[in-house]
């Protein structure tokens, strides 16, 4: 809802495509790779070996956070979402 009620207040339409269809699953595939490179595969969210699901679990929830609202992106001139966005509506309500 939330996510949903962001893009209205900025007039902007959902890059996803109805349920079910080719655009759902290219992007749920990016993020599965993305998931298996920078998380799965390396020892930054995990530190041993994977033993058990909730080590599996643990680890994805703080790779989530860190995709989410850490990350520095090149689109968004090297800053973390989190920073853009509190810029985008700073600017936004003091305009």
């Amino acid at each position: 809802m939330r996510f949903t009620e962001h893009l209205s207040i900025d007039c902007i339409r959902p890059s996803i495509g109805s349920v079910g269809d080719a655009y759902d699953k290219a992007l749920i595939e990016t993020i599965n790779y993305l998931n298996k490179v920078e998380c799965i595969r390396t020892k930054v969210f995990h530190d041993g070996p994977w033993r058990t699901v909730s080590d599996v679990e643990y680890a994805t929830a703080s790779w989530v956070e860190w995709y989410d609202n850490r990350r520095l992106h090149p689109s968004l001139g090297m800053i973390s979402p989190t920073e853009f966005e509190a810029a985008h509506y700073t600017d936004k309500t003091s305009g």
